[in-house]
């Protein structure tokens, strides 16, 4: 909305035929305060829609980083060599010739 030079000067004449000369600044006071409490709540407005708009955004990025570390700490090779050192290696087998305790084949 852009008003001319002669609008605006119209505009002026009548408020000061209306309300007079002495009322003007109290009037412009007034209209200054009523323009800053409006962008206040325009500002406000402004910002609840970003922060609504922005947390489902923000959250699939925290979980996409979350992927991204455990990406970066997974390593199968250290999973196998870990798994190859954690199994029981099978009890050493004895030769019967070795044992001192082994009789051989016994007939009934």
């Amino acid at each position: 909305m852009e008003l001319s030079i002669g609008e605006m000067l119209l505009i002026a004449v009548a408020i000061v035929v209306l309300f007079g000369p002495d009322k003007l600044p109290q009037i412009a006071r007034d209209l200054g305060q009523g323009v800053r409490k409006m962008r206040g709540a325009m500002e406000d407005v402004k910002t609840e829609i970003l922060k609504e708009t922005d947390n489902p955004v923000a959250e699939i990025k925290r979980e996409i980083d979350k992927v991204k570390q455990a990406a970066k700490d997974y390593n199968p090779m250290a999973d196998m060599e870990r798994d190859a050192y954690t199994q029981a290696a099978p009890p050493p087998q004895i030769k019967p010739v070795d044992d001192p305790e082994h009789e051989g084949p016994v007939s009934r």
